[in-house]
């Protein structure tokens, strides 16, 4: 991934994801990254989502 280790704030990944131009909650972003913490993490295996608290969320190299 281009940007495993770099921390990406909600407002970044909103405007990744959906555009500047959409309203979407800030929370919908913390909904979808759980979805996705599901899909992607095994049963034992480390989070690979992981969440700088106050600033955003950090994908990490497996």
């Amino acid at each position: 991934m281009e940007r495993s280790g770099r921390v990406l704030s909600r407002e970044q990944l909103l405007d990744g994801v959906w555009g500047q131009n959409v309203y979407v909650e800030d929370r919908t972003v913390d909904v979808h990254i759980r979805r996705l913490r599901k899909a992607l993490n095994g049963e034992g295996e480390p989070d690979l989502i992981r969440t700088v608290r106050a600033v955003g969320y950090c994908f990490e190299k497996a």
